[in-house]
């Protein structure tokens, strides 16, 4: 039940919140509200993912750490392991980067 309403809010909210980027209308350069919006939209965009990036590092080093702890012997195996996961986590943040980068520089919103 709790599942369903978690996927029952987050329809709610997108439905909702889609009307809003499709009204903007059809303007060739971005006025003072907009860039704001946008400002404002990348720049939770990048918080949210290094937020749930720095969860997941977290969680995966403390994991390492139980293990290492746990059987000493595969302290190496974990630590690569763990290394590699790292780099795939940190990359996601690098992609959420680079799209907030394209949509403040490149904005592929706007009509010319």
């Amino acid at each position: 039940m709790r599942k369903f309403i978690t996927t029952a809010l987050c329809t709610l909210t997108l439905l909702s919140v889609s009307s809003l980027a499709f009204a903007e209308g059809t303007s060739s350069h971005l006025d003072g509200a907009s860039l704001g919006l946008v400002c404002a939209a990348a720049a939770i965009g990048m918080a949210i993912a290094a937020f749930g990036c720095g969860i997941g590092q977290g969680l995966g080093l403390r994991a390492a750490c139980e293990g290492t702890a746990r059987n000493p012997e595969a302290g190496n195996k974990i630590t690569v392991t763990l290394i590699l996961g790292m780099a795939f986590i940190e990359s996601l943040a690098i992609y959420a980067l680079v799209v907030n980068l394209i949509l403040l520089f490149a904005n592929p919103f706007v009509r010319l």
